[in-house]
């Protein structure tokens, strides 16, 4: 069993238990945390977290860029936000996938309309438990 935490400046999403801890990594892609992996760092990718417990639930978070530590027994997700399922608006999610999309039509090469539009659509696909 593995220590996790997954925290943002703003908040604390989770604190417990788990056997496995999945990310994706910018470089690496996903990868898999359990018990006994080695000592860990790795830049994350604007993408879920799941936290899988010892009685097989899960908890996904929408992670928004950030750091992975595992040291020890202990797994800490870094995020500069990190959203649990209930903590999502799905209203206001789908409202700025609109707008970055609109934005993106009138300039294929905005950034920050893309970069928008990938975080809405992550935590909409956070929300309908998609993994």
């Amino acid at each position: 069993m593995f220590d996790v935490q997954v925290v943002s400046p703003e908040s604390v999403s989770y604190t417990g238990q788990a056997e496995m801890v999945v990310a994706r990594t910018v470089d690496g892609g996903d990868i898999a945390f359990q018990t006994g992996h080695v000592p860990f760092i790795g830049t994350l990718a604007v993408w879920s977290v799941d936290v899988i417990r010892d009685d097989g639930d899960r908890d996904t978070f929408a992670v928004h860029r950030g750091f992975v530590q595992v040291s020890g027994d202990q797994v800490t997700i870094l995020s500069d936000v990190s959203e649990s399922l209930d903590a999502i608006d799905v209203g206001r999610a789908e409202a700025a996938k609109q707008r970055a999309e609109t934005a993106l039509q009138a300039d294929a090469d905005d950034a920050e309309a893309a970069a928008a539009l990938g975080r809405a659509e992550l935590r909409l696909r956070v929300a309908a438990g998609a993994d």
